[in-house]
Formats: C-alpha cells, structure tokens, sequence
C-alpha cells in the first residue's frame, strides 16, 4: 500500500470519509510546498553509528553580554565538543511563557532571548541537530488560544472544553493541579483540558485542521535542519472519557501518520517518542519497527543505575537489560541518564518494587534533591518524578574522589549500552544541585536547570583541581575511546555476562560480530577480585584495556579498584 493510502485509511479511521477528503487535500498542498519549496538541509545523511553521541541543552545554557546565548552554545561547542559530539538536542528554543520553554507561544520562531533561525543554522554547521516538537499542549499564551477564546471560528474546537462535572477520574495525571482549567470565551466561561498546567493548554486531535498544523510544523522542523525530532508527550494526544487518556490506538495512529508524512517529505529525518510510562508500554511506540518512531527513550536505565550504585550491586540492572529486547529493524534505544526532566519513577513500575523505588526517593532526599508526586486514580499521591542532577543523586561520599569515581562508572555505563548515548549538559560536568534555583523559581525541576556564563565556565574548566573539570575532561576521554570502537555501534549486539552481582558485566560486538568489547565495572567503594568468564576472548594474553591502552594480565582472576571501569579487548 502506498504511503498516500495508508494515509487516507488512517485518517479515514479517525476522522471518517468526508473530513479525510478535506484533510488530504490540504495534507497535498503542504508536501508539495515542502518537496519543492524547501529542500533538505542535508538531502543524504549516514546512518547513525558508533561515532555518534547526543548532547541534551537548553539555547541559554551558557551566556554573554555581547553575543546571544545560542552564539555562546555555539562557542562552547566548538571549542570542547567539535568532532566528539555528533548531535545536539536543543530543548525548546521557541518563545515561552513558563516551563522553561515547553509552554510555547510560538512553534515557528526563536526564542528572541537565545536569538535568531540564524543561529540556529549556524549551530547546524558542525553538528546534527534535534528538536522538540511540543504539540500536545500550547501556552494559554498564545495566538492559537487567544483567537479561540475570541470566538474566531477558525479555531473552534482547537481545544478540549469539558464540564467540569464529567468523570475524569480515569484519566492518568502526571502532575497535582486540576485537570480542567477555567477560562473566559466570548464572554461565557469554558473548562479546557490541561495535562501538565493552567498554562499548557491541550490541543484537540479529534480535530483534523488541528492535526494539520502540526504537521505543517513538523515539516517546517525538517526543512530547518532537524535530524531528529522529539515528540513531546505523545502519548496523552488524544483523549477519550472514561480512559486513561494515555497511549490510545489514537495516539500509536497520529505518531504512524507523522511517520507516513516524514518519509514522504524527508525521509531521513527520525522521529523519537517521550513517553514517561512503565518500561514495555514504551516499547510500544516502534509499532512494529517500522510504522511509529525510530527511537525511544531507555527511561528506565536512570533510576535502575541509581538503585545499583547505591546498593552496590548490578543485579537488579543485569536482569532488566536480559529482559531489553534489541531494537527492531533499523530502529534505535536512546539511552539517557539525565535530562532536564529529572528522574522519572514510571518506567521503574514492574521492575522495582514500591519500597525499592521508595530507596531511590529517599536518597535524593538525603543528597539535596526533591520528589515531585503525581495524583493516582484513587485520589492518593505517589513518587512521579525525582529532581536532582545525577552527581548530586550519586554523590554520597566525603571522599571527593571517591565520588567522581563512582559517578563516572555511571557514565560509563551509559556509554556501553546498545543505542544511542544522550548525555544531559550538566552530566559532563557532574554539575551540583542548584536549590538556590529551586527555592528562587518555585519549581523543583530548577535543581537541575543551572545556566553559566560562557567566561564561568571557561574559567572553571582552566582549573585543574576543580571537580568539574576533572569530570569533563575523563569523560571526553570515554566519548573519544568509545566514537572510534565499531563494537559500541548502537545496532550492535549486546549480552549480560553473569559475573557476580557487584560487577555490571556485559559484551558489546560489532554488527558484524568481527569486533567485541567486554564491559566490566565494579559497582562498589571496594577493591573487588573478579574472575574473567571463560570462552569471551579466544587468548587470555591479548587483552587490552582501551580506556588505558594497556595490556591485562589475566590469570585466575583480575582485581578491580573502587568503581573502575575495564573496557576489555582482545586482540587478534
């Protein structure tokens, strides 16, 4: 069936014969727009590859008084990441009215604050580029709600307006304050649906004009250079009472819509679902490896690695990873540890118990850091989110450097695995919670969300006993070791080698299988013995440790200081 058809039968599902008709008329009118109008920036791109890594930032993450702040990226980028960071997840650079961006007045213009489209293509000279696509909600703020609450027929039913009696108790909430937020249209008040807060106000898909616009700003995404692009909170699109409102036969349908049109357009562009939901629910959005996205996110592996480093132990990490299957077709895992969301507690449903989870909390608690709730169905609070930097949640030594040795076993760890490795920018510097932030904003996700100066930081790196510093420098030392082995490809095999449960052990081999690595991390603060399996490598004496370039003698058993890290090689 052709890509049109399967367009037309979609739509045809959701919406019914008349509408789809209308819908594909003007679905033609934008792909030809963008076929011949805007051409891609990069028409062949390379497959993803062991060379590649993702930097997750904000456009003002660092910033100057005489250039704006994504020229400082720029800069930053430049001068320590070129040729070792191959693309760069700009969070929304859009206008904004509150979450840091991800309430957007404006999905087609920079943000003034950060810059200009200018910027942006600059930036795209030296590295691939991701973006957000926040198209479940809209700020309160913007054109699309003012001209709806005006009455401007050319928006009617571009929003959810609900009676405020209606049962929505069904309906799974990711935050604390009313569902429903009250509002005035044309004199006469109406209650819209408001998944995240009063000023993200959901967009309504059961409206096919609705579902336009969006595309149209998902091929206008493409034409300005995005690789990737993420859709945000994609699985609350579409909402039906008396459901949980969440990953409906709806949603999986508009995501494979997207995908038909992008490969229409540009077919080199992927898609990347955000979906903060239990760990095989996630998995559902590859569809069935080829019709909804390209990657999802392993949001499960944040609190899983938390939980084994502070137990010191892997096993609970090791099971889970036997139970990932390898991503189908040419889709990808887009690993993460942190983000500019903090911690998400859902995707650990079904593989921590309530009291493991509960562990994690109360670590974060006691390093400085919050847990933000979420209402159940029954009207109860629980754990939906942690919000710390990674460091902070790790570092619960006096010992500095026992700390920096544990949390770049962390990171190690997320260089390792099969996938995609996105690296959050506070990550490569092992940044500290900033409650003052916090306490300042109100928002707890704040703690996480530090901006620099571009001279600040500058200044921090040319310090060599500074913690950050030594952080960022060992970790651009993994980054470089890892981009030049093909057995780190992210469609390479990956296998949990049963050691002992205070090692994280797993074997990487190249596509091919003519490379492997063997990934060996001591998960504890103790010199730990460990026995090499037997049958990985065909001669115990050809074994280098890449991340030193050494030799490694193996006989009975090798011994592994605090929280090392062995990248293991055999050599033909």
């Amino acid at each position: 069936m052709k890509h049109l058809d399967k367009i037309k039968q979609i739509a045809t599902e959701l919406y019914g014969p008349v509408e789809t008709e209308k819908f594909l008329t003007t679905l033609k009118d934008l792909l030809k727009t963008h076929q011949s109008g805007n051409p891609p920036v990069n028409p062949v791109r390379k497959e993803l590859d062991e060379s590649d890594l993702a930097l997750i930032c904000y456009g003002d993450n660092f910033r100057s008084t005489d250039i704006s702040h994504l020229q400082s990226l720029k800069v930053f980028l430049d001068e320590h990441l070129a040729g070792l960071i191959s693309l760069v997840h700009l969070l929304p650079f859009y206008p904004y009215s509150s979450d840091d961006g991800f309430a957007v007045i404006d999905y087609k213009k920079v943000n003034p604050d950060f810059g200009d489209w200018a910027d942006i293509k600059d930036l795209h000279q030296n590295f691939e580029l991701i973006f957000d696509a926040v198209v479940n909600h809209i700020s309160a703020k913007s054109h699309w709600l003012r001209e709806y609450l005006n009455g401007n027929p050319d928006y009617s039913d571009f929003f959810i307006d609900i009676d405020p009696g209606v049962d929505l108790s069904e309906v799974t909430r990711a935050r604390v304050h009313p569902l429903l937020t009250r509002f005035e249209k044309a004199g006469k008040p109406v209650h819209l649906w408001t998944t995240f807060s009063e000023d993200q106000v959901d967009l309504n898909y059961q409206n096919p004009r609705v579902l336009l616009e969006v595309i149209d700003i998902l091929l206008f995404y493409a034409s300005q250079g995005a690789r990737i692009i993420r859709l945000d909170a994609i699985g609350h699109l579409w909402k039906r009472i008396g459901t949980s409102c969440l990953s409906l036969k709806e949603a999986h349908q508009i995501v494979q819509l997207f995908h038909l049109v992008m490969d229409l357009a540009y077919p080199d562009v992927l898609l990347l679902s955000e979906t903060n939901v239990p760990f095989r629910e996630n998995l559902s959005y590859f569809g069935n490896g080829q019709n909804e996205v390209q990657m999802v996110y392993q949001f499960a592996l944040p609190g899983l690695v938390l939980y084994s480093l502070h137990r010191s132990d892997a096993t609970a990490l090791m099971n889970w990873l036997k139970t990932v299957p390898p991503a189908p077709g040419k889709c990808l895992y887009l690993n993460v540890l942190a983000t500019h969301d903090g911690i998400g507690v859902r995707p650990l449903e079904g593989i921590l118990s309530d009291p493991e989870i509960a562990a994690i909390a109360d670590n974060i608690a006691q390093t400085g850091g919050y847990t933000s709730s979420k209402k159940s169905t029954d009207g109860s609070l629980c754990p939906y989110e942690l919000n710390s930097t990674y460091y902070s949640a790790l570092a619960t030594f006096q010992d500095e450097s026992l700390n920096i040795r544990k949390y770049l076993a962390s990171q190690a760890i997320l260089l390792s695995l099969a996938g995609l490795p996105a690296i959050y920018i506070h990550s490569l510097f092992g940044t500290e919670n900033d409650c003052d932030s916090a306490r300042t904003t109100g928002q707890k996700r704040s703690v996480n969300r530090r901006k620099f100066n571009l001279s600040e930081i500058r200044g921090i790196l040319s310090n060599p006993e500074n913690r950050m510093t030594k952080i960022f420098f060992a970790y651009k030392k993994m980054i470089e070791i890892r981009r030049q082995q093909r057995a780190f490809h992210p469609k390479g095999s990956q296998k949990v080698i049963p050691i002992a449960g205070e090692v994280f052990s797993i074997l990487r081999s190249s596509p091919d299988n003519l490379e492997s690595i063997l990934v060996l991390i001591n998960m504890t603060p103790e010199i730990l013995p460990v026995a090499l399996p037997e049958n990985v490598f065909q001669s115990k004496n050809k074994i280098r440790n890449i991340l030193t370039d050494s030799p490694v003698q193996v006989r009975k058993e090798i011994e592994m200081s605090p929280y090392q890290v062995l990248w293991l090689k055999g050599q033909k």
